[in-house]
């Protein structure tokens, strides 16, 4: 079990971005953090991945092993696709997953920068690389951002298959339709819970401009770009 025990996040002298947080996750478990940009998801997922150090409060139970994908890569990065896999493989000692590679749909040139690879690509290597190796705690940033329609499916099955406890942000919808997925929103850096039966997809056609409104309408949990 992990629990975030009282935790509150600033930057600098600038305003609260976390204020109290407490939650537990259960061992096995999928958490769920939905919320707009700007609020606190990815700040809170490095403070429990242990990325970064909060400014009170702590997180407490974390396993030995973390596998952590952050929202974006780094936009220098210059080892390759096939690099940067092994890289991480030896670190582990382990094999490198070109079978998740090949279950992903990865299209790409493994001897191409990460830098200069499409975004549902290197998407597809990052979750090789943190899939590769889970048997602790799994902390995925967007995950299902930039992949296609087969990949996001495959990435559901991934997620329902580990047995390592889950922490996930995710605009797309797809995590709060996982089985036994524990949902929050992040509102003013607090954690609040969302009901399963209040979650409804709605198809709405619009300008890319009135999709933030969209978004900030009460009761909206997520938004997903089409």
């Amino acid at each position: 079990m992990i629990t975030v025990d009282g935790v509150w996040m600033r930057y600098g002298r600038g305003p609260m971005v976390l204020s109290g947080i407490d939650t537990t996750l259960a061992s096995g478990s999928v958490t769920v953090v939905l919320g707009e940009n700007g609020c606190g998801k990815s700040t809170l997922l490095r403070i429990a991945a242990g990325v970064t150090v909060p400014t009170k409060g702590a997180v407490r139970g974390r396993p030995t092993s973390v596998s952590y994908l952050p929202e974006r890569f780094p936009d220098q990065l210059r080892l390759s696709a096939r690099a940067y896999l092994r890289h991480f493989a030896r670190m582990r000692r382990l094999p490198t997953r070109s079978d998740l590679l090949d279950r992903l749909g990865f299209a790409g040139d493994l001897d191409q920068p990460m830098s200069e690879l499409s975004k549902g690509n290197a998407q597809k290597v990052g979750l090789t690389q943190t899939f590769g190796s889970v048997d602790g705690f799994l902390v995925l940033d967007e995950p299902w951002a930039g992949l296609d329609v087969a990949a996001r499916e495959v990435l559901s099955e991934l997620v329902v298959e580990t047995a390592a406890t889950v922490l996930v942000t995710d605009h797309t919808g797809a995590a709060a339709k996982l089985p036994g997925a524990t949902v929050y929103r992040m509102v003013a850096g607090v954690l609040q819970p969302v009901e399963e039966s209040g979650l409804v997809d709605v198809v709405v056609t619009c300008t890319s401009d009135a999709v933030d409104q969209v978004a900030a309408l009460p009761g909206v949990q997520s938004v997903r770009r089409v």
